[in-house]
């Protein structure tokens, strides 16, 4: 039975969908006014391994993925560049959907743009007018008026006299409280007609909260099963789309019975690279595409479910490097006995028993992989029939988590991207010298070449029959 720690209640809950067998999945994507990072591709593979389990768990999952592509820094990037939004913006949402392919994910089944959802966001902004938890300032932005909203911090855990004794910006924008935030920025003179779109309280344009309020409602409805997103974004963007949702259709009088926006809550924790924040400032900023210069994509898959999705992570090359360690240990076990079919996991399969134990208790990576370690471990000892099916179980079970799907023997000889490593050619050459170098007894130099291999970072593996194999280290 399924668990998902809820943000919203600070707990652990037995997963229930609201239409039982289908799960509805909304998690806030990317602004398009750049490469995407590796903050980027946490969320990305964390909800990528979430749909994953629960469509093998027989769930039918309609995920969808929202790109923001009107903004501020979308604006200021374009002015810059001289090139319309719409330029700009569809040149960074071609490159995020390659860095995903390269990465082996699913793409969202539905992946809405909020310059597509215009009408739907001024509708939601004329309910909320129409329900007297928004007002237009004189200066013409309309801003969402926080304190009206009884339930507000519900989800942070903040009340509003925490959260207003931690404000320190002076109200600007004609905000009636430090606290509202802004639904619809009126347009400034100076700002391209392109950034800009009519509406009953002038020119503008949404302001980022309510982009994902108008598509998550448009597209699974005003009730739906699991919203997810980066840590970063609990307070305020996911507090204030409770806000606006639940304000937009219940009014100020939300009834402790009526249905919650969202049932259930989901984080990712943040990355720190070198036990520092990410940041461009402190040039420890990595792009997914450059990472993938230097690394296989399922070693940084690999890497990334290692750990928990909720718990932040340290990212380094020497945890990269450790990783790949760990897929090595894997496809090492699978080269011994390739797996000969692609099996239907039975439920009574005792390893498939304890992984599904695993990733039911909200969805524990660790300790599926560790499952997964085991079973190596066993194929390694196994014999006959018995280490075939074992190894069978290992590439199925790895494959719910898009793991080992590759030829084994390929993924050992591929090495790390960091290595000058020598080419297949050479080391084929050094181990047909090291067999004339048998055949002539001089042992002395056959162990030399085997160890200057090895020393290089390849490792050879005698078997039965005179054939010498290789792999990477």
């Amino acid at each position: 039975m399924l668990q998902i720690y809820n943000t919203l209640s600070r707990s652990k809950q037995v997963f229930q969908p609201i239409v039982p067998g289908q799960v509805k999945l909304y998690v806030c994507g990317m602004t398009v006014y750049d490469f995407c990072h590796i903050g980027h591709a946490r969320v990305m593979i964390v909800f990528d391994m979430v749909v994953r389990w629960l469509r093998a768990s027989g769930y039918e999952v309609l995920y969808v993925r929202n790109i923001t592509d009107i903004d501020d820094k979308i604006i200021q990037r374009a002015v810059e560049n001289g090139e319309p939004i719409a330029a700009l913006t569809n040149r960074f949402i071609d490159a995020m959907h390659a860095d995903s392919d390269e990465l082996g994910l699913m793409h969202p089944d539905q992946e809405p743009r909020a310059t597509d959802y215009i009408k739907q966001m001024q509708g939601m902004i004329g309910k909320l007018i129409e329900n007297e938890l928004a007002y237009q300032a004189d200066e013409g932005d309309v801003n969402f008026a926080v304190r009206l909203f009884p339930r507000y911090g519900q989800l942070s855990g903040k009340s509003l006299d925490e959260l207003n004794a931690g404000e320190r910006v002076a109200i600007i924008g004609g905000k009636r409280d430090p606290l509202d935030f802004v639904l619809w920025k009126s347009a400034k003179p100076e700002e391209p007609a392109d950034t800009r779109w009519a509406s009953p309280w002038g020119e503008g344009r949404p302001g980022w909260h309510i982009e994902c309020s108008a598509m998550s409602c448009d597209l699974l409805g005003e009730h739906f099963d699991i919203h997810g997103g980066g840590a970063d974004l609990q307070f305020p963007h996911h507090e204030n789309e409770i806000a606006q949702s639940e304000g937009a259709l219940y009014g100020k009088n939300r009834q402790e019975d009526d249905a919650p926006f969202v049932n259930y809550w989901m984080h990712n924790g943040h990355i720190r690279v070198n036990e520092e924040k990410m940041s461009k400032s402190l040039g420890n900023f990595f792009l997914i595409r450059d990472v993938l210069k230097s690394f296989d994509p399922e070693v940084l898959r690999f890497f990334m479910l290692k750990a928990h999705y909720r718990s932040p992570i340290n990212y380094s090359d020497a945890q990269l490097e450790e990783a790949r360690s760990g897929l090595v240990r894997l496809y090492t076990a699978l080269a011994q006995t390739p797996a000969t079919q692609t099996v239907t996991l039975d439920p009574h399969n005792p390893w498939a028993q304890r992984f599904a134990t695993a990733l039911n208790d909200d969805f524990n990576t660790p300790e599926a992989i560790a499952v997964l370690f085991d079973l190596a471990s066993e194929v390694n000892r196994a014999q006959g029939e018995e280490k075939q099916m074992l190894a069978n179980t290992l590439q199925a079970l790895g494959g719910v988590l898009n793991f080992l799907q590759c030829d084994p023997t390929t993924f050992l000889q591929s090495g790390s991207k960091q290595e000058s490593a020598l080419s297949p050619a050479l080391i084929e050459e050094q181990i047909g010298a090291r067999v004339a170098a048998k055949q002539a007894k001089d042992f002395a130099k056959a162990d030399l070449i085997r160890k200057t291999l090895l020393d290089q970072g390849v490792v050879l593996e005698d078997k039965p029959g005179g054939i010498t194999e290789w792999r990477r280290a």
